[in-house]
């Protein structure tokens, strides 16, 4: 009898609330931890509410929206077969983000010497704070920055790679073919971005600006 009593108590600590709850964090935790290789190398993740899921649910499937951000307050769906629960969890990542090594005036062109990495909580990150430092590489920055200010995307421009009133080659090329010819571009454009050509013969086309400053056409 006592035996049983032991077993049955045993039963109800592995399947209590509190037991239930550690299991999911730890689930979760390795969840985001896996889709965070490369950007965070230290990954805690806490539930803000009660899981809430049914006692024989063991494996959800754990999902978030396509375009959600991975850390700070996140919303993520579990499903249990046909079951759905909606789960409200903090996740604190902590990695590398890009700040200003130098102050960098507005309008000033960014490069290796102006930028370092810095390590640190992404989760209390401005938006769109910069994490490669690869994607900086020549951009021009649209204000003035602060030595170890976080680098914002919104912040960045590319460097133009044309600019209006140059004179540029266009390369319209299809099945088996490829043709030649000048224009005048007629708007600011960075490479793989969108510009606009006058051709002599005062025909205006769109094509996308290559590393060299040609304009391509695909026909």
């Amino acid at each position: 009898m006592q035996t049983l009593k032991r077993g049955i108590a045993v039963m109800a600590l592995l399947f209590s609330p509190l037991s239930m709850a550690q299991e999911l964090n730890a689930q979760l935790t390795d969840w985001f931890s896996a889709r965070l290789v490369g950007f965070s190398d230290e990954v805690v993740v806490t539930l803000r509410t009660s899981p809430n899921l049914p006692a024989d649910c063991e494996q959800p499937a754990l999902s978030v929206p396509g375009s959600a951000k991975l850390w700070g307050n996140v919303n993520v769906l579990a499903r249990c077969g046909n079951e759905k629960r909606y789960l409200q969890v903090n996740v604190q990542a902590t990695g590398n983000y890009v700040v200003a090594a130098v102050p960098v005036a507005r309008g000033g062109k960014l490069g290796p010497a102006s930028v370092t990495l810095k390590r640190g909580r992404l989760d209390q990150l401005p938006p769109r704070t910069v994490l490669d430092i690869n994607q900086i590489q020549d951009a021009v920055s649209l204000r003035d920055l602060a030595p170890g200010q976080p680098v914002q995307l919104t912040q960045l421009r590319q460097a133009w790679r044309i600019k209006a009133g140059q004179r540029v080659v266009v390369i319209a090329s299809g099945d088996g073919f490829s043709v030649n010819a000048e224009g005048q571009a007629l708007n600011n454009a960075a490479v793989a971005q969108n510009a606009r050509v006058r051709m002599l013969s005062g025909q205006v086309v769109n094509g996308t600006v290559d590393p060299d400053g040609n304009i391509l056409i695909n026909l």
